[in-house]
C-alpha cells in the first residue's frame, strides 16, 4: 500500500476539495483532507467518511492512518 494508493481511494468515494497522503514505509499515514461534504459535520463524523470512503483497506493494508480534516471554509482560513 502506498500513500498514492490510499489517495486514489480516497477521491473515488469522497469529493476533495485538496488531499495531501504522506508515508513512506506502506504502513504508516499521514494525511490532510479537505472537504466541502464536512460542512456541519464534527471531526468524528469527518474521519468517519474518510475511514468508510477506505473501506476494508483499514482493516488489512494500512497499519496507521493519522488524518487532519478540514472543511473549504477552515482550510481557507488556515492558508490566510
Amino acid at each position: 500500500m502506498t500513500a498514492d494508493d490510499i489517495k486514489q481511494s480516497i477521491i473515488e468515494k469522497l469529493e476533495c476539495e485538496f488531499i495531501e497522503i504522506l508515508g513512506e514505509d506502506g504502513a504508516h499515514f499521514e494525511g490532510t483532507i479537505v472537504s466541502r461534504l464536512f460542512e456541519g459535520l464534527n471531526r468524528i463524523k469527518q474521519h468517519q467518511m474518510v475511514f468508510n470512503a477506505l473501506g476494508d483497506k483499514m482493516k488489512s493494508d494500512i497499519h496507521a492512518l493519522s488524518i487532519k480534516t478540514y472543511t473549504l471554509n477552515e482550510w481557507n482560513q488556515l492558508k490566510t
